[in-house]
């Protein structure tokens, strides 16, 4: 084991930093972030129009204003990843992120096909501003603001005279790099329609998004995530923060098509969607710690230290935060936890799968903060599913079972320290 963390300090810590500090999957990760009150909106206004307004026909009037809310937050969610992550990216360059925005979003409707199906030129096709269009405006926020930057740095600018309103003189210091940067990105969109009878839209979303979204269907793909979170953590790496853009990337677009789904009145299809982790997954933060601190409190007779640490992290805990648990107790470069912390998160996952896919519980589909406790989550996530509620504290009981013969090992070693030193004295 000690020869495994060396390899792991040596080997895949340098990587796993390099990894967190890149800094394009930082903009898409504070892009993501930026956006969160949107998405939170519109999943709201979903769970009220499949929920309260079922049950309460008075409040019936409701619906067609939970409807616009759903049509100005998740059902553009693309365009406004677009601007948040140019935003991020041009601001971490130190460059103007606001012009580095509004030219991404320009950049990412001229490269939009204009036209849907029999619909004549000047429609816009809703899946082409929904999540379904993340992949390509993604690459398009980063291309637009790379070539922005570059040109920006490069003073490649209409520079104003100082006693211009600094506002202005913004706006003028753009003009360029924006022009540049939408032309290039309109002359790829007519190459690829012209020479490939299609749009770059079609393309990333055949050749990328679609295969990456149906891997990450795949229960051995999303056990492998959620593992590989805790394992960035077991070395002191923010997991969570280091795969985000992935996880929002993969696993956001079908928590979209499962909330538009049911706001359309056809049913959800997509069995793991990013919020499926909270609920199911990370309960009390990644690997499940909440389990470990009633295991802690279950079992642990030696080892005080345990006991203060899981009373300071309960409160915590409660609410899904549990870095007082890692960095307190500790779980980093514990090799007593290594096992556990790894596996449960992977047993869970596959064990809401089952129970997702079997029909035992409902598909998740409305986005709720990552700090709702266990149980409540689960019920507000799938609209108000007590299986879905009871399915997550199931989880919470096997995450304790695992962790209990662990937590046991280390009160004994515990004890049996304290035998040889008493001895030594």
């Amino acid at each position: 084991m000690n020869q495994f963390f060396k390899w792991m300090e040596k080997s895949f810590m340098p990587v796993a930093s390099k990894i967190g500090g890149q800094r394009h999957l930082m903009a898409i990760r504070d892009g993501f972030v930026a956006i969160m009150p949107l998405i939170l909106a519109g999943s709201f206004a979903v769970l009220l129009n499949n929920t309260l307004l079922n049950w309460v026909p008075f409040f019936e009037f409701l619906r067609g204003i939970n409807g616009n809310v759903w049509w100005g937050t998740l059902a553009i969610m693309s365009l406004v990843v677009v601007f948040s992550t140019s935003y991020s990216l041009a601001k971490g360059y130190g460059t103007d992120g606001l012009a580095a925005g509004l030219i991404a979003v320009a950049a990412f409707l001229a490269v939009t096909p204009q036209s849907h199906g029999d619909a004549g030129w000047g429609y816009i096709y809703i899946d082409f501003l929904n999540a379904t269009g993340l992949f390509t405006g993604l690459l398009v926020a980063i291309i637009t603001t790379e070539i922005f930057v570059k040109l920006t740095k490069r003073n490649i600018i209409i520079k104003m005279p100082d006693t211009v309103p600094p506002a202005v003189g913004r706006a003028f210091a753009a003009v360029i790099p924006g022009i540049v940067a939408i032309y290039a990105l309109s002359t790829v969109a007519h190459l690829f329609s012209a020479i490939g009878d299609t749009s770059i839209y079609e393309f990333i979303y055949t050749t990328i998004q679609a295969p990456l979204q149906g891997l990450g269907q795949g229960v051995g793909s999303a056990m492998i995530m959620a593992m590989l979170i805790n394992l960035f953590w077991f070395f002191g790496l923010h997991g969570a923060n280091i795969l985000d853009p992935i996880m929002n990337s993969i696993y956001l677009p079908a928590l979209e098509a499962n909330a538009s789904a049911i706001q359309m009145g056809a049913e959800a299809t997509n069995n793991i969607t990013r919020v499926f982790f909270d609920v199911y997954v990370h309960l009390g933060g990644s690997g499940a710690t909440i389990a470990l601190i009633i295991a802690i409190f279950l079992i642990v007779k030696k080892r005080k230290e345990y006991k203060d640490v899981a009373k300071l992290g309960l409160p915590n805990g409660i609410f899904q935060i549990n870095e007082p648990i890692i960095f307190g107790l500790p779980i980093v470069l514990n090799p007593i936890l290594f096992i556990p912390f790894i596996i449960t998160p992977g047993i869970l996952t596959l064990i809401a799968y089952l129970a997702t896919a079997t029909g035992l519980v409902p598909p998740t589909f409305v986005a709720i903060p990552w700090i709702t406790p266990v149980g409540i989550g689960g019920f507000l996530a799938t609209g108000g599913s007590i299986r879905a509620a009871i399915l997550a504290i199931f989880n919470l009981a096997v995450a304790v079972l695992i962790y209990l013969p662990f937590v046991k090992m280390a009160d004994i070693q515990a004890d049996d320290k304290k035998h040889a030193q008493s001895q030594d004295a």
